[in-house]
């Protein structure tokens, strides 16, 4: 089983954390110091103190609790192995990587990179948050000099590497964005479409509810905790359409790679020549990565991920003698490139391949990832332990890429909701003291994923139960507290945690990103917001002339369906409303300045009547 568990000791008095078990070692040697001398290589400074704050003085991150928490031995709640990840990940500051590259590290859960050219910077990835990669630009120039910000390059799609933009350049900066083709589409489809889903199971991803310490977070095993900051995006004005692509920016010449549907829809690595520098964006890092992430996302394409890691060694990995990446720590020399990225490069392929080979055997996603163990020498290097994807749920996205959620067994076709379920298995136990009893007897036994699952139906079945809670959030903890991988650490102990008090509340809104959407990103932002059933007998429609893009578009409530599209015809509407886009943007957040209304102005109020906030704190370890 590659999902690997480790033994602990009591904790609070606590019997059942005496029944943990594990797989008995672990393959990679404690004594490998390299990976802790290539993490601290180059430090020039660290960030003094490490508490980041926004203008009003709230903490939007703390480095300095990720160092403090992981200084020591490792105590008994946590897994060794993720221990040792996670006092890597902790280490912070400015870097130099190699001449004229430097990075910062362990601010944020993201590096960003600091690339030196003639006349100021280009920035790679600015994290999270503004404040962040304010704070990290701040720490550069201090010890560099007060460069101007000249280019900045996104790597991928995902918000850790663009969201901190605008902390770097204005809004309305005239210095070129560069991200992959593709790179609009697949962050707003993730950041807005999904945003607020992705948002709540993310506090669960990332354990951001939770303290940070041996009993709770200590990062996710790819970078320690998320910044909690303002969140901003800017459209890519040059997009990277092919692999061989040159572009010189600031003197700086940059040779790309393009990466579609790996670690991200839109992704890309680069190769700096005149530096022999090799940039491998987040395709390869540190741990095994995720081919479906617990926060939720598209799975990835396995076979494309280990094929785009094999073209990278032969257009790049010969003549690179350091290869960074936009989490964790370089790598200098050749041959420990080329090591490295074909383990890496292994790695995915192996797990693509044999679940295919046992898929087309008969067994499911589930049984499969029961059964898969990686090769000796891949399972001996650290870099491919889960730190932050699991293989367990890796080999599950893998059957899910190719065969879908229904696994053939028409007993699984049509069961009922978890809430539904759960009573019914409730009683057929016996009951909730029952159940709850079973549930106890396998804790005790040491079965603690059967204990979780009799646990979480009892709480289903009747959440009013201090008893089943009581139950389930200790089998939770100690699962957590066992956990080689980060994000399922978190989301053990955050579900225990919820078990226990009311999650926090949780505030997710994309305005930050409204301004690089395009028109049609942000009609289907509304239209995603409509309320179905309360909309199936209401009908309007509204003809929109933008006069600073000369566009029109027809909007229809038609069905309960909120249609949009560009139009050159002038149909009858019941309204037509003139305005601009930044106008529309500032309409869907109330305000009408200059905005002109010709016809029924009721017609945009039946719309907006029938659409709806979701609520960001909705439930999940409970119905």
């Amino acid at each position: 089983m590659l999902y690997r568990m480790t033994e602990v000791g009591a904790h609070d008095g606590d019997a059942l954390m005496d029944t943990l078990h594990r797989s008995p070692a672990m393959p990679a040697d404690f004594d490998d110091r390299t990976d802790f001398e290539n993490a601290t290589k180059g430090l020039i400074a660290r960030l003094e103190p490490g508490r980041i704050t926004d203008a009003s003085g709230r903490v939007v991150y703390d480095a300095d609790r990720y160092t403090e928490a992981t200084t020591g031995d490792c105590p008994d709640t946590v897994n060794p192995s993720f221990w040792r990840q996670s006092q890597l990940t902790a280490i912070q500051g400015l870097f130099e990587v190699t001449e004229g590259i430097y990075q910062l590290r362990g601010i944020e859960l993201s590096n960003m990179t600091v690339i030196e050219g003639d006349t100021g910077v280009i920035i790679i990835d600015p994290a999270v948050s503004a404040e962040v990669a304010a704070a990290g630009l701040a720490l550069y120039r201090e010890h560099r000099g007060d460069r101007p910000v000249t280019g900045v390059i996104f790597t991928h799609s995902h918000v850790d590497h663009f969201g901190g933009v605008l902390g770097v350049v204005d809004a309305d900066t005239d210095v070129p964005i560069m991200a992959p083709e593709g790179f609009l589409e697949h962050a707003v489809s993730e950041n807005v479409y999904a945003g607020t889903a992705m948002m709540r199971r993310t506090v669960y991803h990332t354990g951001m509810s939770l303290p940070v310490g041996p009993t709770g977070t200590l990062g996710v095993g790819l970078g320690p905790g998320t910044s909690q900051g303002s969140i901003g995006l800017l459209a890519p004005t040059l997009d990277i359409t092919h692999t061989g692509q040159e572009e010189v920016v600031d003197g700086v010449r940059i040779v790309f790679q393009v990466t579609p549907d790996t670690e991200a829809p839109a992704e890309m690595n680069f190769y700096f020549p005149d530096r022999r520098a090799l940039c491998m964006a987040e395709n390869t890092t540190h741990t095994l990565h995720n081919l479906y992430t617990l926060r939720g996302a598209q799975v990835r394409d396995a076979r494309a991920w280990s094929r785009y890691i094999f073209e990278a060694i032969e257009l790049f990995a010969g003549d690179a003698d350091v290869a960074f990446a936009s989490h964790h720590w370089p790598m200098w020399g050749t041959d420990n490139i080329v090591t490295f990225l074909t383990q890496q490069r292994d790695l995915y392929g192996y797990l693509h391949d044999q679940t295919l080979r046992l898929v087309n055997e008969g067994y499911t996603g589930v049984e499969i990832a029961e059964m898969l163990e990686l090769p000796p020498v891949l399972d001996a290097a650290w870099h491919t332990h889960g730190y932050y994807g699991s293989a367990s749920h890796n080999i599950k996205a893998i059957y899910q890429r190719y065969i879908g959620w229904y696994d053939g067994n028409p007993a699984h076709l049509w069961q009922h909701p978890p809430e539904e379920a759960a009573k019914r298995y409730v009683d057929v136990i016996g009951g909730i003291d029952a159940t709850v009893a079973a549930a106890k007897k396998y804790a005790d036994a040491g079965d603690l994923r059967f204990a979780a699952e009799l646990g979480s139906h009892a709480v289903f079945a009747d959440p009013s139960s201090e008893a089943a809670r009581e139950l389930l959030a200790s089998v939770h903890t100690q699962l957590g507290y066992g956990s080689e991988c980060g994000t399922w650490r978190n989301n053990f102990l955050t579900a225990a945690a919820e078990l226990k008090a009311p999650p926090a509340e949780t505030e997710w809104s994309p305005g930050g990103m409204a301004g690089a959407l395009t028109i049609t990103q942000l009609f289907d932002s509304i239209a995603i917001r409509v309320n179905g059933p309360k909309a199936w007998d209401t009908t309007a429609s509204v003809r929109w002339h933008f006069t600073d893009t000369d566009e029109m578009y027809r909007m229809e409530l038609s069905n309960g369906v909120l249609i949009h599209h560009p139009t050159k015809r002038e149909d009858p509407a019941d309204l037509v409303v003139t305005l601009t886009k930044p106008q529309l943007i500032a309409l869907v957040g109330g305000s009408t300045d200059g905005i002109g209304f010709d016809g029924d102005a009721g017609a945009l109020q039946t719309i907006l009547g029938v659409t709806e906030d979701p609520d960001p704190n909705f439930a999940i370890v409970t119905p």
